[in-house]
């Protein structure tokens, strides 16, 4: 039931699809940016909150507006046209240079659009529109223990991440 309720609009009349008013913003919009955001970040060595700055509000909801069109393309070349179009620079943040015994396989750009999805979902209040959701949820401190693959955090069940995200530590 959980996950059907997710493939339907974030309900709240501040989601509403730019292009398609009568068309609400999914969850599966909402995980398809923030699968973006982690790939892109990944490829160019930044932190998700550099991606999500250099974006922007609008371009953040522009892209929310047209995920359902954007996920059938190559997800490198919407990368390709993130990075382009944002001018984003190449960094030094590598989540993926992490301990091998620690974490043997880290989790997909896929998993972790998941995490900050359902995050997003969960931590928005029905006076936020889901853009200014985003940008809060990932300059939350808890963002670096998320993408610290060397521990738990970013596989916790959902609830627990959201008691994080409120408290502002994972303590």
């Amino acid at each position: 039931m959980e996950e059907n309720t997710r493939s339907h609009g974030i309900s709240s009349r501040l989601n509403r699809n730019i292009y398609f008013p009568e068309r609400e913003i999914t969850f599966d919009d909402l995980k398809f940016v923030c699968y973006m955001i982690e790939r892109t970040a990944r490829r160019i060595k930044q932190p998700n909150a550099y991606v999500v700055d250099h974006v922007g509000k609008d371009e953040l909801l522009r892209n929310l507006s047209l995920a359902d069109v954007l996920h059938s393309e190559n997800p490198d070349d919407v990368a390709d046209r993130w990075m382009t179009e944002y001018k984003l620079e190449e960094g030094t943040t590598d989540v993926l240079d992490i301990d091998k015994t620690l974490a043997p396989t880290p989790p997909t750009a896929l998993q972790m659009g998941k995490v900050y999805a359902r995050l997003i979902q969960s931590v928005q209040n029905s006076q936020e529109n889901l853009v200014d959701s985003i940008i809060n949820v990932y300059h939350s401190p808890i963002c670096q223990q998320l993408d610290n693959y060397n521990c738990s955090a970013y596989y916790e069940p959902s609830y627990v991440i959201t008691r994080a995200y409120i408290q502002g530590n994972f303590n």
